[in-house]
């Protein structure tokens, strides 16, 4: 009882350690805590969800309008993650769009620079959060915004857990990609997908069954993106890196605003 204690300890610090800025110290850096870690990745998301929701409901509350408020909530999870999800997606977008050989691409993901098809792809990524974001505040107030901003976080960091699952392998022989691909089982990973998606359903919930069945639909959607960017980057680079686990925390998380704002 202790030991699965102690795990569930390091394991937490792993995620909250990696995935956020939040002042939590790593104690351990091994495939045993990396497994934990990405189990507990949700967990991680619905903190950083919860307080951009905080952060944009206020804001709408003191009157700012939807729009300031949908910002505001795009800007939290990025401080919170150091903008390395966003980092991850512009340096995976210009690997992708360099139409060059595996080790090549990934040099070009390693560089500090943007080229252009990685600025390209964050604007718009940045631009279809806020205005989903937008839309929600608007038609919903801040209880949807809130939602919204939730579901999104859980959803994106859901998306890592699958990335971490047997079977994927690591594109680099160091860096987080190495130390987390391939620690979830398979099944361990389906079982936190459909977690979230429940929890994500009964969230809705409280708003009536089509806000159920959307909120469902948006946690399946967005794992759904999240694999087919996975499978890309697998085929192109030979496995999995910290840049691909940023672009696929944002797609998800991209995915999800999308559906929760589809039919008003």
């Amino acid at each position: 009882m202790r030991d699965a204690r102690d795990g569930l300890e390091h394991g937490l610090r792993f995620a909250f350690g990696t995935l956020t800025v939040l002042p939590v110290r790593l104690t351990r850096w091994d495939r045993g805590a990396a497994r934990t870690g990405m189990l507990c990745a949700p967990l991680a998301g619905l903190v950083v969800g919860l307080c951009a929701a905080a952060l944009g409901s206020a804001l709408l509350l003191l009157g700012t309008g939807p729009l300031l408020a949908a910002v505001a909530t795009v800007t939290v999870p990025a401080a919170l993650t150091r903008g390395l999800h966003l980092d991850g997606l512009a340096d995976t977008a210009d690997g992708l769009g360099s139409n060059k050989p595996a080790e090549a691409a990934l040099d070009i993901m390693k560089r500090s620079d943007v080229g252009p098809f990685g600025v390209v792809t964050l604007l718009f990524a940045l631009l279809a959060q806020v205005a989903a974001l937008f839309r929600a505040y608007e038609s919903g107030g801040w209880a949807a915004g809130a939602l919204a901003a939730v579901v999104s976080a859980v959803a994106a960091r859901v998306a890592l857990t699958l990335a971490s699952r047997a079977g994927v392998p690591a594109a680099r022989p160091d860096g987080l990609g190495a130390a987390v691909a391939g620690t979830v089982t398979v099944r361990s990973a389906l079982l936190a997908l459909a977690v979230a998606t429940v929890l994500a359903a009964a969230g809705g919930a409280l708003w009536g069954p089509y806000e159920s069945l959307r909120c469902g639909a948006a946690v399946l959607v967005a794992a759904g993106a999240a694999e087919l960017l996975l499978r890309r980057c697998v085929r192109r680079f030979g496995g999995v890196t910290g840049d691909v686990f940023g672009a696929l925390a944002e797609t998800a998380a991209t995915a999800a605003l999308v559906v929760l704002v589809l039919g008003g």
